[in-house]
């Protein structure tokens, strides 16, 4: 595999331009002078830049620390969410445990009220009030409603 130069046709540069170009020799001492003054005038700065660059960086990690620290503990998901959703989820798991314990003690209920004689019979006693031939059933009235009056308020 050969590789072949090809040869551009040179471009024409306008004359404008060209003087210009030969003219940018003589204007190299005044961009020395220039590039060497600002260099004069940034050596301070660079210099103090340079010997606090430790203290520079050692703040820029405390910043970052103490942004972490606040993210971490105040964030969307930080630590103070986190212990209220972890004491939300512990009652959540009471509540269910609880209600699971109901639902079983329901479960059983039903199952004693559909086979077993003696829990219908006792259910139809306290319930509904059944006897059975020869017994007698005394039922105590309900106690009166409190009002709340006060007896001497009607008396003055």
């Amino acid at each position: 595999m050969g590789y072949r130069l090809i040869k551009f046709p040179q471009t024409n540069i306008p004359d404008r331009v060209a003087e210009r170009l030969r003219s940018l020799p003589e204007y190299t001492p005044q961009a020395e002078a220039f590039a060497e003054g600002m260099l004069t005038r940034l050596r301070p700065l660079i210099a103090r830049f340079y010997v606090s660059r430790r203290r520079l960086a050692t703040g820029a990690v405390l910043a970052l620390t103490a942004w972490l620290f606040v993210h971490i503990v105040f964030g969307a998901n930080g630590m103070v969410i986190y212990r209220q959703k972890r004491a939300e989820f512990n009652n959540l798991e009471k509540t269910v445990s609880k209600l699971q314990k109901e639902n079983q003690d329901y479960t059983e209920q039903i199952k004693a009220l559909k086979s077993d004689p003696e829990m219908i019979e006792k259910e139809a006693r306290e319930q509904l009030h059944y006897t059975r031939p020869g017994e007698v059933v005394y039922v105590t009235p309900a106690p009166p409603p409190a009002n709340g009056t006060n007896v001497r308020s009607a008396q003055k």
